[in-house]
């Protein structure tokens, strides 16, 4: 993500601060909030496949490009709303999982 995206991810933390404040609770909501929207996707890419008979295809690709976005905006909020450098933990963890990648390639 690019510098202008934390900014806004700082600034939509701050606004579900403002109306739901951040108490343990609140958390816990807003890590259950990921949760939910990774079920969007499920649901969404179903709908694309025409998995469930009875309803047929109802989703298009957009549709699951959409809800993925979902799922990484609520849980980079989440990740804001337990760091006070969320690019920081979010870049570590990518280049960890780089690293570990590259070793798996290199041992091959």
């Amino acid at each position: 993500m690019t510098p202008d995206n934390w900014q806004t991810i700082r600034d939509l933390t701050a606004w579900v601060d403002a109306n739901n404040g951040r108490s343990e609770h609140e958390i816990a909501m807003r890590l259950l909030k990921v949760t939910e929207e990774a079920g969007e996707v499920a649901s969404a890419y179903i709908g694309m496949t025409g998995q469930n008979p009875r309803k047929g295809v109802t989703h298009t690709l957009a549709d699951v490009q959409g809800e993925l976005c979902d799922v990484i905006l609520t849980a980079a909020v989440a990740l804001a709303s337990l760091s006070d450098d969320p690019a920081g933990v979010f870049d570590a963890k990518i280049a960890r999982v780089a690293d570990r990648a590259a070793a798996v390639e290199a041992a091959r």
